[in-house]
């Protein structure tokens, strides 16, 4: 069936939800947003777009990110993007770094820091309060000659709550990413240099211990990028069995939570397209009756087929081509509010 010229997989659903659905708009807030520096137009997309209570330290965030010397960018430049993120800024990398909004968030991850990639997020940090606790221990790390004491000045109270400077160098902890992981909270990106440099030592155990204990389900619920990294370690020391099925484990998580292309963890499964496949059978009216005639919760079969359909745009990264299914299930799934942010654009 096609929709606006575009195919898509199977007949739509609610459409005429869609249709009649005002999406809301940011325009009149601008007036609120006087002051560059009170970054308002983010504290009130949260509010009245992701409708959500914003994370207490997000401006502390924001002037942070600013400082810095990233460009903060508005929460309404979601085009191209998931639809699941609020937009903060970009980096030197001009990588978007934006909070996730979950439709049902995972216990500890409930506004977790992002940066955004065609194919879905990377994560940065569990909190904005430890997003800012890491950057000015980072900061304080470096030396006089490098520092940037305008950053503590941008974090004001919220970084005198989460940390004072000059306690890396009091802790006599010699390195950066250990202090960290100890002081601070869990990284995917710390952890997986851990692994690397084990490797890099010849030190294969250290390597595979260190990998299984960043998949434990309760450092970070909801994102497949642990069990990736793990497969890739299982396969680096030959072990081609377990990193093929620590792969088929990953690809039950969320796709955009992968950290990479899709296909490269399928061709760790050993799997061609098969799982694409199915996924598209399922969202098909076919599948959603055969759920039906199940006894299946109509109301977790349109979380599923939204679920299903993020896996789908993650693929190719071709999000904007979904948001209207994507949002009509989460509108018959009774998630009004998550169906108006996933399809709202400028």
């Amino acid at each position: 069936m096609q929709i606006g010229g575009r195919v898509v997989f199977g007949a739509p659903r609610a459409t005429s939800i869609l249709f009649s659905r005002r999406i809301p708009t940011l325009r009149s807030f601008s007036s609120l947003c006087s002051s560059p520096s009170s970054f308002t137009e983010h504290i009130s997309f949260m509010k009245e777009v992701a409708a959500t209570e914003p994370p207490r330290h997000l401006p502390h965030l924001l002037r942070l990110l600013k400082t810095r010397g990233d460009a903060i960018i508005s929460p309404e430049a979601k085009q191209g993007l998931i639809p699941l993120v609020v937009p903060l800024a970009k980096n030197s990398s001009d990588a978007v770094i934006a909070l996730l909004r979950w439709p049902t968030a995972p216990l500890g991850m409930e506004m977790p820091v992002v940066e955004v990639h065609k194919h879905g997020v990377w994560l940065l940090a569990k909190t904005v309060d430890q997003f800012i606790h890491r950057i000015l221990v980072e900061e304080d790390a470096k030396k006089p000659t490098e520092g940037n004491d305008n950053l503590f000045h941008a974090a004001t109270d919220a970084g005198q709550n989460l940390y004072t400077k000059g306690d890396f160098a009091k802790s006599q902890i010699s390195d950066l990413e250990v202090y960290l992981l100890k002081k601070v909270g869990l990284f995917p990106d710390v952890l997986e240099r851990k692994v690397m440099r084990h490797f890099e030592k010849g030190d294969h155990v250290s390597a595979l211990v260190t990998g299984e204990f960043y998949t434990k389900k309760e450092h970070f619920p909801g994102f497949a990028r642990p069990f990736v990294f793990n497969a890739e370690v299982l396969l680096k020391v030959g072990r081609k069995l377990e990193a093929k099925d620590a792969a088929r484990g990953a690809l039950k998580s969320p796709w955009w939570t992968l950290g990479c292309r899709y296909q490269e963890v399928a061709q760790i499964a050993e799997w061609d397209d098969e799982q694409i496949e199915y996924i598209k059978e399922r969202v098909t009216e076919a599948g959603r009756q055969e759920d039906l005639n199940k006894g299946k919760d109509p109301t977790q079969i349109a979380l599923d087929e939204a679920a299903f359909l993020l896996d789908l745009a993650s693929v190719e990264g071709t999000w904007d081509d979904y948001l209207e299914r994507i949002a009509a299930c989460y509108e018959e799934a009774g998630l009004h509010d998550i169906a108006r942010f996933v399809e709202y654009r400028d």
